[in-house]
């Protein structure tokens, strides 16, 4: 899938540059956040079609990063992937949103699949979303 805009958002500074270089061979456009704070930042700029967000961070940890990129666009995806993965974890992250759970390291070949699909759904959601608020507003009008 070429063109997708996608967040990654992780502390270990290494990782996300190492990933943001493999997506970016992909034809993704990648941009790096690492910390919950500088990911809503840019999630305030920018509509991206995938977010892959690290659980364990320092300050704002990952659920509460999911919840908040989720109180500000119900239609965000977000993929967790962590090192630190657990059942009770991937359960939390599943409840409060996340579009899927992984555990590093992942294989790039499904992790650029995953954000296509999560690209896929979110346009799915959003077109949706558009054709409901056109048919909205021909009843109001009476066309």
């Amino acid at each position: 899938m070429s063109s997708a805009k996608v967040l990654l958002v992780d502390d270990e500074k290494d990782f996300t540059e190492t990933l943001s270089e493999r997506l970016k061979l992909r034809d993704l456009e990648v941009y790096t956040a690492s910390s919950g704070t500088e990911a809503l930042d840019l999630a305030k700029q920018h509509r991206f079609d995938a977010v892959i967000l690290d659980l364990q961070m320092p300050g704002m940890d990952g659920i509460e990063t999911l919840k908040f990129l989720l109180a500000a666009d119900a239609d965000q995806q977000v993929i967790v992937l962590t090192g630190h993965g657990t059942i009770s974890k991937s359960v939390e992250a599943l409840k409060a949103g996340a579009t899927d759970f992984f555990e590093k390291p992942i294989d790039i070949q499904k992790l650029s699949e995953e954000i296509g699909k999560a690209a896929t759904h979110r346009l799915t959601l959003l077109q949706e979303r558009s054709a409901q608020a056109i048919e909205d507003v021909l009843k109001k009008k009476g066309w």
